[in-house]
């Protein structure tokens, strides 16, 4: 297993050096989303004037102060509780995500599915996982609020984060068909099968 640090955005081949088991460490910039922001952005149509090529996305609606804007802080917010929101309702989005503003890397919770795993395979991505209950953390790795976007959504705005040392997060989904969470539900059916045998209830 290798730990990655990757100055974001990256290109197409260090997304795919990322495999099932490493760990990344994110620097410079990332990009919070969350369902409404995804809605909008996809069934309504609306465009970002951001640029998320080649960039990571979390799922995220975070909790934030408003502030006068000033030279070192344009967007008008301040961090104050920047957590992760489970991620599988928004699986759907996955592949229009990447196809359509060319985000390479995910990051939430709780996993996803097939249809993330074929989007991350066919389009060259990776999901990475945060811990439950570990947004005071995940804050101290956020530097600043440079831009928010959709700003009527709030707080399911489409942020942009300045970061420094966002990690390590685990790789748990990549762009060779690996998923950590496939792997744990198949072993977990196979036991199930047993037990139910064992008491003969299968």
């Amino acid at each position: 297993m290798a730990h990655h640090v990757l100055n974001m955005p990256i290109d197409d081949a260090q997304t795919r050096a990322l495999k099932v088991g490493d760990t990344v460490t994110l620097e410079k910039t990332l990009f919070g989303i969350r369902d409404a922001t995804l809605i909008a952005m996809f069934d309504k149509g609306r465009k970002t004037r951001l640029d998320l090529k080649g960039h990571a996305v979390v799922h995220t609606a975070p909790n934030v102060k408003k502030v006068d804007p000033r030279p070192d802080n344009s967007s008008g917010y301040e961090p104050l509780c920047i957590g992760t929101t489970t991620s599988m309702r928004m699986e759907r989005f996955t592949r229009p995500l990447m196809e359509r503003e060319g985000v390479k890397l995910i990051i939430g919770k709780g996993g996803m599915g097939q249809a993330t795993l074929d989007a991350l395979r066919d389009l060259g991505g990776a999901y990475l996982a945060v811990v439950g209950g570990a947004a005071a953390l995940e804050t101290t790795w956020i530097e600043a609020i440079e831009e928010v976007d959709m700003d009527d959504l709030h707080p399911e705005s489409l942020w942009k984060f300045r970061i420094k040392g966002f990690g390590p997060l685990l790789v748990t989904m990549d762009s060779h068909g690996n998923s950590m969470y496939a792997d744990v539900n198949a072993g977990a059916a196979a036991k199930r099968g047993d037990v139910l045998a064992k008491i003969g209830a299968a």
